[in-house]
């Protein structure tokens, strides 16, 4: 008994000195992601006083205030950079959900040839990085007259490959019975597609949804090569504007408008992670 009850905390101590790497690995991984977020909250609540470089700058604002914020929107249109990106955000996951769901969809269905040509030249077109086709997309945006429009930002990626390989994972992943019996039952394609096959991938169409917003309203280079009006410039772009010398350079404004570009964004995910968790994987049939 003396011999078990010594063995029982020596198995602790080993079993608590092989947990310690692994949290201290957590815990710097944490620090590397949730640290610089940090640092630029603090900076944003800084006072013009506080200084945000050097040897004397502190992580928490000795005085925090929302004079950054406020001076953001007497420097530049926030509202309006707000409101386009919400737009081209919009139009981009009407596109997104719609057009690559129902892509994904005929993919994943049996007895049709063209699936796997179709799929290769996805394939295929996702071979080239946008920064080698952009001047092509910028002569024909141009040839169409929508630059220095907010459709003819959101044009060239209405539709995703990636996305459209995303949805055909998921819906290949129904089990083929399911289909057979709501052919028996009468059920036309649409209604199949509705009723059966949409309410089983919520999970990848989160993941669509979230990946769209976070490219749509982070996007910059796209934006900066077809936008000429400040008029119609996006948030991303509208803030490269808070780092121009002539509006008076200040990193807390800067910082504040970074916060303001990345709140959505966390907003987003914290309401959506119990359905972006579950991702592809989703396919249970109730």
């Amino acid at each position: 008994m003396a011999a078990i009850a010594v063995a029982r905390p020596v198995r602790r101590f080993r079993g608590v000195r092989r947990l310690v790497p692994r949290y201290a690995a957590l815990l710097f991984v944490l620090f590397l992601c949730v640290g610089p977020l940090l640092w630029q909250l603090s900076s944003s609540l800084k006072g013009r006083d506080e200084p945000v470089y050097g040897a004397d700058a502190t992580l928490v604002p000795h005085d925090p205030s929302l004079q950054a914020y406020l001076r953001i929107f007497e420097q530049v249109p926030m509202a309006g950079y707000i409101a386009n990106s919400l737009v081209i955000c919009a139009l981009s996951l009407g596109s997104q959900l719609v057009l690559p769901t129902m892509a994904g969809y005929m993919l994943s269905r049996r007895g049709w040839r063209g699936a796997k040509a179709f799929a290769g030249l996805l394939v295929a077109s996702m071979m080239f990085p946008f920064e080698a086709i952009m001047v092509s997309l910028f002569l024909m945006t141009g040839g169409m007259g929508l630059v220095d429009t907010l459709v003819g930002v959101w044009l060239p990626g209405a539709v995703s490959a990636v996305n459209v390989f995303l949805m055909r994972a998921a819906f290949s992943a129904m089990p083929d019975e399911v289909e057979d019996a709501a052919v028996l039952d009468g059920a036309t394609e649409w209604q199949r597609f509705l009723r059966i096959y949409l309410p089983a991938v919520k999970g990848s169409l989160t993941v669509v949804a979230i990946n769209t917003f976070i490219s749509a309203w982070d996007d910059f280079l796209w934006p900066f090569v077809v936008l000429r009006s400040e008029g119609n410039f996006t948030l991303s772009l509208g803030l490269s504007r808070l780092a121009q010398s002539w509006l008076g350079y200040d990193p807390r404004v800067v910082m504040a408008g970074s916060m303001i570009a990345i709140l959505p964004v966390i907003a987003l995910f914290v309401l959506a992670q119990r359905w972006f968790y579950r991702g592809v994987a989703e396919g249970a049939i109730k």
